[in-house]
């Protein structure tokens, strides 16, 4: 299906994708508040290393759980409600966290952040890959890494402003997140529903209504034609369809994506940093700076990603970001292991590789590569495995670290990133310019 780029509502898309990925402001809120407020917390509530792994993996747990409810509430209900439920479990879980009078107390209420983020993971890249047309997909998708990466950047510099506030100050850092979560749900109220989901469940002339609001009456026509062909013979969507023979491949290859792209290790720099860099000399002070630095390469790189994900393609930046971060790791677990704080240069030239492609293009391409039938669920189940192998990640660093020095992990994930070098040029196939519904094929042969 081609349809003028002409004929498009770009700034209608351009918002509907912004008020979406505001779920992705709020994951980067939650994903990096931990590092400023870790140091308070250790302190605390005398936190052992087995217990700080916990405390920043629990939010993986409540990841895991999110993305089964997302599935089940976005398939049933529809993309927008399910975003909404996200938004208040965003807005609640900060105000709990904040008030915490113990460590249990603040795991409970993390673990419920960590439902709120696994939601948004799934629908937000999910709702924007349903209502953004082919050519404009890509970049549509990739601002919710763009809201995620100024997430974690506003974050680190909040906790940085907040480092001289008391032994509280990890209470305003997490409380303020209350603030970005009621604008989510403010902003979710006005987003249409998504024409694919309102095509399965049979209401079609909405669908027609919010498909030409996007590309007018002719884009309308051609996409409710292409998504009921996609859905011909589909009358119920579960789990247990994701793993029939037909749409395995394409599952596999986005789980595959997903763990590698949480097991290629560069989340241990933003949620560790204060324990990567103490380990060099760094003061408490000088570790805080490092989170602000971390978060403006994050966002520069990520606008180098969102320049090139539709030009260049998705799969040669994640060749690129494979064999970038494999070369960039062993240089860090050098000059870790000998304690030079020209460490924080290659780290932070790490994280610039990552942004630019590993970091946006998984979820891209977790976004596009599920057939029409199934994307929901599919999705969830790819996110799922992305949680699990962040649970895994953020758990074992502290307790790596401790025994083996904070440099060894940093070769394991470098021999990881050339596997996830093979394994992108072998599975991974080129999906740029394709609709949603020609993705149903890419992936079977």
């Amino acid at each position: 299906m081609k349809i003028e780029k002409h004929e498009f509502n770009t700034a209608y898309i351009t918002g509907i994708s912004l008020i979406s990925a505001l779920g992705g402001y709020l994951f980067g809120f939650d994903f990096a508040v931990i590092a400023g407020a870790l140091p308070f917390l250790k302190d605390q509530f005398h936190l052992s290393d087995v217990q700080e792994g916990f405390a920043t993996a629990t939010l993986a747990l409540g990841c895991i759980l999110g993305c089964i409810i997302a599935g089940s509430v976005s398939d049933r209900f529809g993309r927008k409600k399910g975003l909404m439920l996200a938004a208040g479990i965003f807005l609640v879980s900060s105000l709990a966290m904040a008030g915490s009078n113990s460590s249990a107390a603040f795991i409970v209420a993390r673990f419920f952040a960590g439902i709120g983020v696994g939601m948004a993971s799934v629908l937000s890249p999910l709702y924007i890959a349903e209502v953004a047309p082919s050519h404009m997909r890509g970049r549509m998708v990739a601002i919710n890494q763009l809201t995620i990466v100024l997430g974690i950047l506003i974050t680190n510099l909040v906790n940085y402003a907040l480092r001289n506030e008391g032994p509280d100050a990890w209470r305003w850092m997490m409380g303020l997140g209350a603030v970005p979560s009621a604008l989510f749900l403010g902003g979710v109220f006005f987003l249409p529903e998504s024409p694919r989901w309102l095509t399965r469940a049979g209401l079609v002339e909405q669908a027609k209504k919010k498909l030409a609001a996007i590309g007018g009456a002719a884009y309308a026509a051609s996409s409710i034609e292409a998504i009921g062909k996609s859905l011909a013979g589909e009358t119920r969507i579960n789990y247990k369809a994701v793993f029939q023979k037909q749409a395995l491949p394409a599952v596999l290859v986005g789980m595959g994506l997903a763990v590698f792209q949480q097991f290629c290790g560069i989340n241990v720099v933003f949620n560790y940093t204060a324990t990567i860099f103490e380990s060099v000399g760094f003061s408490q002070d000088d570790q805080l700076k490092q989170t602000v630095f971390i978060g403006f390469v994050n966002l520069v790189f990520t606008f180098i990603a969102m320049w090139q994900v539709d030009k260049m393609g998705r799969k040669p930046l994640m060749i690129f970001g494979s064999a970038g971060l494999c070369i960039l790791y062993l240089v860090s677990a050098v000059l870790l292991q000998q304690k030079s704080a020209a460490a924080s240069w290659s780290l932070l030239a790490a994280i610039g590789v990552y942004a630019m492609t590993l970091a946006p293009i998984t979820w891209v391409l977790i976004s596009e590569i599920f057939p029409n039938q199934i994307r929901g669920a599919a999705t969830s189940v790819a996110v799922i495995a992305l949680w699990l192998a962040y649970a895994v990640l953020t758990f074992s660093f502290p307790i790596l670290a401790k025994r083996l020095g904070t440099y060894t992990p940093f070769y394991i994930y470098a021999a990881i990133c050339a596997l996830g070098f093979f394994f992108v040029r072998a599975k991974v196939r080129e999906t740029k310019g394709k609709t949603l519904e020609e993705m149903d094929a890419v992936f079977k042969h």
